[in-house]
C-alpha cells in the first residue's frame, strides 16, 4: 500500500501542508540553541519525559550499560606512530578519556603497560573546560627523514563539530608554548605543509571564510610565527560550495599536494601540484602553472596509492576507449593522467555486479585490499602493485562473502605490509587481528589474534539470519533478524527496527554490547508460570545507503526519497507477515537521516508501528538548508527554495504532515524525541519544533474531533535533549548510557 495513500486516507495531505505552510515560523523561537524561552521549554520537556519513563540512573539497565561502556575487558583500538602505538581509552575513572601509547610487545601481553600522553579529564578540570576529544592530525616529514614529533590536537566543548586546535608535541607530552600553531574554535580544516607552515581552512570572522555550510570557503598558508590573520589566502572556492581542501597526500616516497572545490556533498572538482622544481615543499602554492586538473568525473573520489591516482566512480565514466561502470575502482599514474588524461591507461580494480559492491579499501606498502559488500556479506580482495614497472597484479579474493562486520586498515602503509583486521557479528564479540597483506586471501585465514571482546551478554539460543522483503516497485530489499531460535511466530515478539538509508552509508553486521543486553538478551525476565518472552532485533538496509553500491544510494535522492520509505515500510510488513511480531509490538529507531526516516514512519504509517524512537533528526525540511550544516545535503535532498524540489520535498518534510486531527485524538503512535544542545551539525530546532507541534495540536481545538488531552496521551508524546553531546548526542559514557536506557 502506498505510503501516501495511507497518509491521505487518514487526513487529506495537501490540506495538511497548506495548514501548516500558513503558520510558517510559528516555532521559530526554538531556533535559539540557547535562548531562555527555548531552553525553559527543554527543561520542562526533559522532566517530563524522566518523570514518565522514570530517572534512567535509577534503573537498573543503567549499570548494566555502563559497565559495559567502562569496561576494561574492551579492546583498546590501535594507531602507530614512529615506535609507538597510541589508543584514546575512556573508563569510569577516565569519562572523558585518556590518550596513551605502548609498545607492540607491552601490548600483545595480558597486563599492557600504557604511558599517559594526555588527560583529557584533566585538561578540562585545569582549564575549566568541559573537552571532548575529537581526533588529531600529525605531522609526516618525507618518507625516511625522521620521526612524527608533532600533531594538531581537536578539542570539542561538549562534543560540538567546531573545534579548537592545538598544536601537541609528542615527544614532551605537552602542548607547544612557543610559537604554537593554535586556531580558534570552528569547523576548521587543517593539513601540515612542513613542520613550520600550515595549510588552514577557519572561520575568520569576517563573514567571508565560510561557506553557506559553515565549512571553510578560503584556505590559508600559516608560518610559524606569525599572525593567524597575516596568513596568505593561497586557495578560495565559492560561498555556495560546502567547502574547500587543500592538503598533503604522502604514500611511501610519493607525496602530492591536492586542492579542489566539493561543489556538493557528491561532487568536486580536483587539482594536483607538480612544480618544476619537484619540491613541492618550497614551491609556490599560487603558481598556477604549477596545478594540473584531474579530469575525473566530479561526482567520484580519488586517492593516492605510491605514483598511482585512484578513482572510484559515482557514475558511468564513458571514455574514447572504453566505459566503465558506476561504482568501479580505476588506477592510473598520477604524471600519465597529468600529460594524456583520458588517454592514458588504466588498471581496474574493481567492477561492480548487481549484488557485489565496493564498500571500502586499504593501501599497505606493497598491497591495496579492497573490502567488497555481496548482497551485505563481506569478501576481501588483494591487489600487489610493482613500483619498478607501474604493474598491478591481482593477487586473488577470499572464496566465499561472510556474513560479518569486519574492517581492514594498514598498521603503516608506508613501510610494511600489515594490517589490522576487526571482526564481528551481531552475536560474535569484536575480534582485533593482525594480518599480512603479502600472504593474500589465505591470510585472512591465518590472522593473528591480538585481543578478543568478551561476550556482553548472554546469546545463548540467539540466531542471527537474512532475509528479504518486497518493496512497493517490487525491488528485494535485504534486512537481518536477529532473535531467539525458539522465537514463537505467532507475532507476540516485541521487536526494534532500526534504520537509516542515507549518504551511500552501509548497515552490515556489528556486535553491540548495549543493544544485546539492553533488548536481546532477556535471561532472568522469565516471570514464575509464563513462558519467556523473546524479543527481535532487526536492521534493514534500505536504499539510500550503500549496501549496493552508488545506484542504491542514487535510487532514493532527491525526489526519489520516498523509495527508502517504501522500503523500511516494506520491512516492517514483512515482519507482520512472518508473524514474527504485531504493529504494537513494533518498534522502530534511527538517528540523523534516520530520525527524517522515522519522522516520516511517524507521519505515513501511524497504523504500522507501536513506538517510534527518533534521534538528532532533521524533520523540518522547509528550513534545513538555512540551519548549521544543511546546506551541505542540498544534493541528498534537494534545494526548498526552488519551487520544482519543493514539491517533492514537502512530501517528507514531517514537520508539515503532522495530521491535527491524530495528534489531537492520540492516534499516533509513543514517540520517544532525543537530540542535544551541543549539535551543531543538525540543529536541534528540528527536534524542538516537532515535539511541540504535536503538543500544540493536543491544545487547540479542532471542529468535529473529540480530542484525548490526558495523560496517557500527552506520555506518548516524549522528548529529551541533551545538554552537551555533540551529534551523537553524548559527551562521554555516563551520557550515552542515560540516552540508551531511555529507549531501550
Amino acid at each position: 500500500m502506498a505510503s501516501e495513500q495511507v497518509l491521505s486516507n487518514i487526513g487529506d495531505a495537501s490540506a495538511i501542508r497548506t495548514k501548516w505552510l500558513a503558520r510558517d515560523g510559528e516555532h521559530d523561537h526554538l531556533k535559539d540553541v540557547l535562548g531562555e524561552k527555548s531552553l525553559d521549554w527543554v527543561k520542562e520537556r526533559n522532566v517530563h519525559s524522566v518523570n514518565a519513563l522514570g530517572d534512567p540512573n535509577k534503573s537498573p539497565l543503567y549499570d548494566k550499560i555502563l559497565s559495559i561502556l567502562d569496561s576494561s575487558d574492551k579492546i583498546p583500538y590501535l594507531r602507530k606512530i614512529n615506535d609507538h602505538y597510541y589508543n584514546f581509552w575512556q573508563d569510569k575513572a577516565n569519562p572523558r578519556g585518556l590518550w596513551r601509547r605502548t609498545t607492540m610487545e607491552s601490548y600483545t601481553s595480558a597486563s599492557p603497560e600504557w604511558e599517559i600522553v594526555l588527560d583529557f579529564d584533566a585538561l578540562g578540570k585545569a582549564e575549566g573546560e568541559s573537552w571532548v576529544y575529537k581526533g588529531h592530525t600529525v605531522y609526516e616529514p618525507p618518507f625516511g627523514t625522521g620521526n612524527i614529533e608533532r600533531t594538531m590536537m581537536q578539542l570539542s566543548r561538549g562534543g560540538a563539530d567546531a573545534v579548537v586546535l592545538r598544536e601537541f608535541d609528542l615527544t614532551t607530552k605537552s602542548f607547544v608554548t612557543e610559537n604554537a600553531f593554535e586556531v580558534p574554535e570552528s569547523k576548521s580544516r587543517v593539513s601540515w605543509r612542513t613542520k613550520d607552515i600550515l595549510f588552514v581552512g577557519t572561520d575568520m570572522k569576517d563573514g567571508t571564510s565560510m561557506t553557506d555550510s559553515g565549512y571553510p570557503r578560503v584556505m590559508r598558508e600559516w608560518h610559524r610565527g606569525t599572525p593567524l590573520s597575516e596568513s596568505k589566502i593561497v586557495y578560495e572556492g565559492e560561498t555556495t560550495d560546502v567547502a574547500v581542501f587543500l592538503h598533503t597526500s604522502q604514500h611511501r616516497q610519493h607525496s602530492y599536494l591536492l586542492k579542489g572545490r566539493s561543489i556538493t556533498f557528491y561532487t568536486s572538482t580536483n587539482s594536483i601540484f607538480l612544480p618544476a622544481s619537484k619540491d613541492a615543499a618550497v614551491a609556490d602554492v599560487t603558481d598556477a602553472a604549477s596545478w594540473h586538473e584531474l579530469k575525473v568525473p566530479l561526482d567520484s573520489e580519488i586517492s593516492i596509492f605510491a605514483d598511482q591516482l585512484l578513482v572510484q566512480l559515482r557514475s558511468d565514466w564513458v571514455l574514447p576507449q572504453q566505459t566503465y561502470k558506476q561504482g568501479s575502482l580505476l588506477a592510473v599514474t598520477v604524471q600519465e593522467f597529468v600529460d594524456k588524461a583520458t588517454d592514458a591507461t588504466f588498471t581496474e580494480l574493481f567492477q561492480p555486479s548487481p549484488t557485489v559492491s565496493l564498500e571500502s579499501f586499504s593501501a599497505t606498502k606493497d598491497y591495496l585490499v579492497l573490502q567488497t559488500l555481496d548482497t551485505v556479506k563481506s569478501r576481501f580482495v588483494f591487489w600487489e602493485y610493482q613500483d619498478a614497472n607501474q604493474v598491478w597484479t591481482f593477487r586473488g579474493a577470499e572464496e566465499n562473502a561472510n556474513i560479518r562486520g569486519s574492517s581492514l586498515s594498514a598498521v603503516d602503509g608506508d613501510a610494511s605490509n600489515d594490517y589490522w583486521f576487526i571482526t564481528s557479528s551481531f552475536l560474535q564479540p569484536t575480534t582485533l587481528q593482525l594480518g599480512d597483506a603479502s600472504a593474500g586471501p589465505e591470510g585472512v585465514q591465518q590472522v593473528r589474534t591480538l585481543k578478543s571482546l568478551p561476550a556482553q551478554f548472554n546469546a545463548a539460543g540467539l540466531v542471527e539470519q537474512q532475509f528479504q522483503a518486497t518493496s512497493e516497485d517490487g525491488t528485494k530489499v535485504p534486512y537481518f533478524l536477529i532473535s531467539n531460535a525458539n522465537m514463537p511466530l505467532d507475532g507476540s515478539t516485541p521487536t526494534l527496527l532500526y534504520g537509516y538509508g542515507g549518504f551511500e552509508i552501509s548497515l552490515p553486521p556489528a556486535y553491540s554490547g548495549v543493544v544485546g543486553a539492553g533488548w536481546l538478551d532477556t535471561t532472568g525476565e522469565e516471570t514464575e508460570g509464563q513462558k519467556q518472552q523473546y524479543r527481535c532485533y532487526v536492521v534493514a538496509n534500505i536504499r539510500g545507503g550503500g549496501e549496493f553500491g552508488p545506484a542504491w544510494h542514487q535510487a532514493a535522492l532527491r525526489e526519489n526519497r520516498k523509495l527508502a520509505y517504501d522500503d523500511f515500510i516494506a520491512v516492517a510488513e514483512d515482519l507482520i507477515a512472518r508473524k514474527v511480531t504485531s504493529p504494537s509490538r513494533l518498534g522502530i529507531r534511527g538517528g540523523s537521516n534516520g530520525g527524517l526516516l522515522m519522522g516520516n514512519m511517524f507521519v505515513r504509517r501511524p497504523d504500522l508501528f507501536g513506538a517510534v524512537c527518533c534521534a538528532v533528526p532533521l524533520l523540518d525540511m522547509k528550513a534545513y538548508h538555512q540551519l548549521l550544516a544543511g546546506a551541505s545535503w542540498m544534493a541528498e535532498y534537494g534545494n526548498p527554495d526552488v519551487p520544482e524540489d519543493w514539491a517533492f520535498l514537502q512530501a517528507y518534510s514531517a514537520y508539515h504532515n503532522i495530521d491535527p486531527a491524530l495528534a489531537a485524538t492520540g492516534r499516533y503512535p509513543a514517540l520517544l524525541m532525543t537530540t542535544s544542545t551541543r549539535d551543531d551539525r543538525v540543529h536541534p530546532y528540528h527536534a524542538r519544533c516537532f515535539v511541540k507541534r504535536l503538543l500544540d495540536c493536543l491544545e487547540e481545538p479542532l471542529e468535529g474531533v473529540a480530542q484525548a488531552v490526558d495523560a496517557s496521551t500527552q506520555e506518548k508524546v516524549l522528548y529529551y535533549e541533551n545538554i552537551e553531546g555533540g551529534h551523537g548526542g553524548a559527551a562521554d559514557n555516563k551520557q550515552q548510557a542515560y540516552m540508551s536506557v531511555m529507549y531501550l
